[in-house]
């Protein structure tokens, strides 16, 4: 797979913008994995959820085991009505935007995770305004992950790393819910 970029390569430290987007699964997940690999380093590692507000999914319970390792959540365990979110949504994602400013830039965490921001843009809960601002006020040395669907090219054209995850095959499409453990 190809050679070294101009023939050397360079050393990085954290800093780094990644986007994981796309209709496929695995965007959280990948974004976990990240975080997974950061805390076994000794990195600090903050996850912020939008749109989430349910205590059962897994990583939730995991989280709680590992040093270095926090997850907020910044939603209501209901679904948010694409076409007619509910103040408390907006709210919500708004506190959620608060927070993840406070760790981006504080400089006390390596890592940051912001975690189906993508779809609360998209879904008008936050703006895009405010996400770019947030991208670029981030801490030098913090590495930033955004998850999500319908990533906007203006948010892709400031990572550094841009990943879409494509579905192919689902087991939903067959009429299967989602799997303790594999989906949530």
């Amino acid at each position: 797979m190809g050679g070294r970029p101009g023939g050397k390569w360079k050393r990085r430290g954290l800093g780094m913008v990644h986007v994981y987007t796309g209709d496929g699964k695995g965007k959280t997940t990948a974004a976990l994995g990240l975080a997974l690999r950061a805390v076994g380093h000794g990195y600090r590692v903050v996850v912020v959820q939008f749109m989430k507000g349910d205590l059962v999914y897994g990583e939730q319970k995991a989280a709680r085991r590992i040093e270095g390792l926090e997850i907020r959540q910044f939603g209501r365990k209901e679904f948010v009505d694409r076409k007619n979110p509910a103040n408390v949504d907006r709210d919500l994602a708004r506190k959620g935007l608060e927070y993840a400013r406070r760790v981006l830039t504080d400089g006390k965490h390596d890592v940051v995770i912001l975690d189906e921001l993508n779809v609360a843009l998209d879904w008008k809960l936050v703006t895009l305004e405010e996400v770019l601002s947030l991208i670029r006020e981030k801490a030098p040395g913090t590495e930033l992950v955004i998850t999500g669907r319908y990533a906007r090219p203006q948010v892709m054209e400031l990572a550094d790393y841009v990943t879409e995850m494509r579905e192919i095959s689902h087991p939903f499409r067959k009429g299967y819910l989602c799997a303790k453990g594999v989906d949530r």
